[in-house]
């Protein structure tokens, strides 16, 4: 490992122990990193100190001669801004080479997302498997909740609070919020609870939802299960393990939720990041005005 890869090293320990994020998106921040340090050190760059401003931008040019999307490259460039300032802290580099660097403009997909006709049907699914309750628990939770896919399956035994009608789960940089839980919802807990010993059987397993051998079920499993849901439902829309919650969302603010209200369910730290549901709630009034005025 070489001076380089040292500093990038401290610089991960630094974003889980004092900016307390989680594994996945330090990931993110390590493949990003180790991209540009691949390409630093094919220029003969050996120090941090020695990385210009000219640098950044022939590594950012080099990603979009690649193809990499806009918001890709406005993800890489938040990470390298991220990591120069930490370098000057900890290491005494004098300068910045990431300052005054444009962040290139993003377009913004809307997210994809189901009707309330087409969330009926994914969750009104009759399986025959002996996991139907705990698979209907989950669909259920999450549309109630609007939780990302690593907190519902990091929801804990202790996290539901079924009586009270809320669930605690915690976000991103571990921050802490309660979300409320609806009678259909809960109702669909408490009837996996009553099934899931015979899942866990012995083991101590502390997640809610587990997987064919009692240990919690992991990302890649939730998705399969979405799925295969959604294509006995007959929904032909490609689903993602956020449909439910960019759904969730979406519905809240056609029915007249307040966007706060919908920002703090949701988790997200910035208002900006929630308006975007307003957007897609805007483009479906849209497709109903077209469909049903007669001089659309």
């Amino acid at each position: 490992m070489d001076e380089m890869q040292y500093a990038m090293e401290d610089f991960f320990h630094y974003l889980q122990i004092e900016r307390g994020l989680s594994s996945n998106t330090i990931q993110a921040y390590r493949r990003d990193l180790k991209q540009y340090h691949t390409f630093l050190t094919g220029r003969q760059i050996s120090r941090w100190e020695n990385v210009s401003r000219h640098d950044i931008l022939q590594f950012l040019y080099q990603l979009n001669d690649l193809g990499k999307s806009s918001a890709t490259l406005a993800r890489v460039l938040s990470t390298i801004r991220l990591f120069h300032p930490f370098l000057m802290r900890e290491y005494q580099i004098s300068e910045d080479p990431s300052i005054h660097i444009e962040t290139p403009k993003t377009n913004r997909q809307l997210p994809k997302v189901l009707s309330v006709g087409e969330v009926d049907r994914l969750l009104t699914f009759t399986d025959e498997d002996k996991f139907a309750f705990r698979n209907k628990a989950m669909l259920e939770t999450m549309y109630a909740t609007g939780l990302r896919v690593t907190e519902l399956i990091e929801l804990t035994l202790s996290d539901l609070h079924l009586s009270m009608g809320f669930v605690r789960c915690f976000g991103k940089g571990s921050k802490e919020r309660i979300v409320p839980l609806g009678e259909v919802a809960r109702e669909a807990l408490e009837k996996y609870l009553e099934h899931r010993p015979q899942f866990v059987k012995h083991k101590n397993t502390e997640q809610v939802f587990v997987n064919h051998h009692g240990n919690a079920l992991s990302r890649q499993g939730f998705w399969k299960i979405i799925k295969q849901i959604a294509k006995s439902a007959g929904i032909n829309k490609e689903i993602s393990p956020h449909t439910l919650r960019h759904s969730f969302a979406t519905h809240l603010l056609e029915n007249g939720a307040d966007l706060r209200a919908v920002q703090e369910m949701l988790g997200h730290a910035d208002i900006s990041t929630t308006q975007i549901y307003t957007h897609v709630s805007k483009s479906r009034l849209k497709d109903i005005y077209k469909a049903h005025h007669p001089r659309a």
